[in-house]
């Protein structure tokens, strides 16, 4: 009995351990969120964030293109080859003189296995308040339109 429960035990041990390094090979990139939430900022705010990702695979990871869902929505990523172990970011830049909710994505191209990944971005830009000029009250040095 002690035997095959010790069979069952390496043959478990085993398969999790192969599974574990399938999991791990080729590129592949740990994002630490895929949804960045602004929350309410001001018209004209800095509208860039960063995505943090590391590759946890074990050969380079090349992200090939990122492209927002709209002109409004900006990505730069890393042109180089981002090595097994290397942490890198995707930034993104809304426009956030547009006025109200929004929620875009980016779509990234790389060459994982899974080939496309999708980044989310969403708020709410609050109308910036123009300040009205208050009437001067002090008189004139001009006399008579002088």
């Amino acid at each position: 009995m002690k035997k095959l429960l010790s069979l069952f035990l390496f043959l478990g041990l085993a398969t999790f351990t192969f599974a574990q390094d399938e999991a791990t090979s080729g590129p592949s990139a740990k994002f630490e969120t895929i949804e960045i939430d602004y929350g309410t900022i001001d018209q004209g705010a800095d509208g860039v964030r960063k995505f943090m990702f590391t590759n946890t695979g074990t050969d380079p990871l090349v992200i090939k293109n990122a492209r927002g869902s709209c002109g409004c929505t900006v990505p730069t990523w890393p042109k180089e080859p981002v090595m097994p172990g290397e942490t890198a970011s995707i930034d993104v830049k809304y426009d956030t003189n547009r006025v109200g909710k929004f929620t875009k994505t980016v779509t990234l191209t790389t060459n994982e296995t899974i080939g496309t990944r999708m980044l989310t971005i969403k708020g709410n830009i609050l109308k910036k308040e123009v300040e009205t000029p208050v009437p001067s009250s002090k008189p004139s040095i001009l006399k008579d339109g002088e």
